[in-house]
């Protein structure tokens, strides 16, 4: 078998601070054993997130030292349009300062009407948003507006051990009947997640792609994309997927959003960038409306609240994210840490997925009941035994309270290992796998975790926790 290495040298290096286990265990403690509480320094292998913790490239940083800082019209933000257009192909581009302002926009527009004067109304109670999976902050960027999202992944991605190529494919019998039951006129928009990232890093295929377009043209249902991780979606699809071996990445990305009426992304994933994002459209009427948001919260339509330093990052790395080398060296790297994890009998997600492993944290504890949040609990294990920060996406990201009280709990009891793009070499993962051996030879003795205190919205993110007892 051929080796695949890395398809870059490393320019530059950052210090990594090591604990021993009793100032982990303190740490921790301080943080309420909540990964998102524990400060940088004290992490020695962060896998978090994917999200901005990239390593931009020589050509990235020479690029920020070229922005043009206009207020309007910049050179960056022609940059930026024109590489943009060129890869998504949609009429209207607006940058934004990242993702989750994307989808705020969006959402707000889809779930409001406008009055005499010009204003927002909410009527987001009377509006569905379906879905193969949406993540946290789109989740909570539609219920936030009194919407409901709905999840309608196959039934193959809803458990872990079940081997499907696109997994992350939204179920389209359900989709239509999930219209016909809600009624199309309540349905603002329809959105895909490529790749899935709440099902665990799983691709779409292009023949669900088109089938879902096709049902929203049927029932007039304008159809978007959170295009996160486009390009890794893409060598999916290029490697699984009949038709499409010889085909380039650009090509098989143009093809992808033709389907679409358009999209939103982070640009701080597949496009390497520290900060940013877009929103992407072909409708006038929406883009005057999103652009009227986007001008009152964001800054001017020419730059969204990024610096011009930021929309050259961004154009350079959404070029370099095309590069299939590096394509195949991110899953074959990524795919070598859940190869390993199953050797030694730790359950994922499989097959693995583009960015992320995900660990089956119910399988790995299962002495550990979901409402006592078996996932929370072996992110704790792994920052305690060997430094490492993960998240948990299980029923502390997405379950949900009952009118008793009770937990509904989500699908899945799943921690994310997130790999950095172009950040750890291959003896950061062993040293993963390392801590993960010892982990579950102690599996056994890994207690529960309870919530003491939670915001209302994106309670992961702040929530604090406790040794159940």
């Amino acid at each position: 078998m051929k080796t695949i290495i890395e398809p870059f040298k490393i320019k530059s290096v950052e210090a990594v601070k090591t604990t021993t286990r009793q100032q982990r265990e303190k740490i921790l403690k301080k943080a309420y054993y909540n990964p998102f509480l524990i400060p940088a320094e004290d992490v020695l292998i962060d896998l978090l997130t994917d999200s901005g913790t990239s390593a931009m490239s020589a050509k990235q940083w020479a690029g920020i030292l070229d922005g043009d800082e206009s207020y309007a019209g910049s050179k960056s933000y022609i940059r930026f349009e024109q590489v943009t257009k060129k890869i998504f192909g949609f009429k209207y581009i607006m940058p934004v300062h990242q993702g989750r302002a994307a989808e705020r926009i969006l959402f707000t527009m889809l779930t409001s009407k406008i009055d005499k004067d010009g204003r927002f109304i909410n009527v987001g109670n009377t509006k569905y948003i379906p879905s193969n999976n949406h993540f946290d902050t789109t989740r909570a960027n539609i219920e936030f507006n009194g919407a409901t999202a709905m999840d309608l992944v196959i039934e193959q991605g809803k458990h872990p051990s079940k081997i499907h190529p696109f997994k992350g494919n939204m179920d389209l019998k359900k989709l239509e009947k999930y219209i016909n039951k809600i009624g199309a006129k309540n349905i603002p928009v329809c959105m895909h997640t490529i790749t899935n990232n709440t099902g665990g890093g799983q691709p779409v295929s292009m023949e669900n792609i088109k089938g879902v377009s096709k049902i929203c043209k049927k029932y007039k249902i304008p159809f978007f994309i959170d295009a996160c991780r486009f390009a890794e979606n893409a060598y999916f699809i290029k490697t699984r997927e009949k038709g499409y071996a010889n085909k380039s990445i650009l090509s098989i990305c143009k093809e992808m959003f033709s389907y679409a009426d358009g999209c939103t992304m982070s640009a701080k994933k597949d496009a390497f960038a520290n900060i940013g994002g877009f929103i992407a459209m072909n409708d006038k009427n929406w883009y005057t409306q999103c652009k009227n948001l986007l001008i009152i919260t964001e800054g001017y339509e020419t730059y969204g609240g990024l610096a011009g330093r930021d929309m050259e990052a961004i154009a350079q790395g959404l070029e370099e994210i095309l590069d299939e080398s590096y394509l195949q060296y991110r899953i074959v790297s990524t795919k070598y840490l859940g190869d390993r994890l199953l050797k030694m009998g730790v359950p994922i997600i499989q097959p693995p997925g583009g960015h992320a492993i995900y660990v089956d944290a119910k399988g790995l504890l299962p002495h550990i009941p979901v409402d006592k949040f078996p996932g929370q609990a072996l992110v704790a294990a792994l920052y305690i035994e060997g430094g490492i920060r993960a998240v948990e996406i299980g029923s502390v990201m997405f379950g949900k309270y009952d009118e008793k009280g009770k937990t509904i709990p989500a699908d899945m009891e799943l921690v994310r290992l997130a790999i950095p793009r172009r950040v750890y070499t291959q003896s950061h993962i062993d040293y993963v796998l390392e801590i993960f051996e010892s982990i579950k030879k102690k599996s056994k003795k890994i207690k529960g975790i309870k919530i003491i205190e939670e915001p209302k919205f994106l309670r992961h993110f702040t929530a604090k926790f406790a040794p159940a007892s």
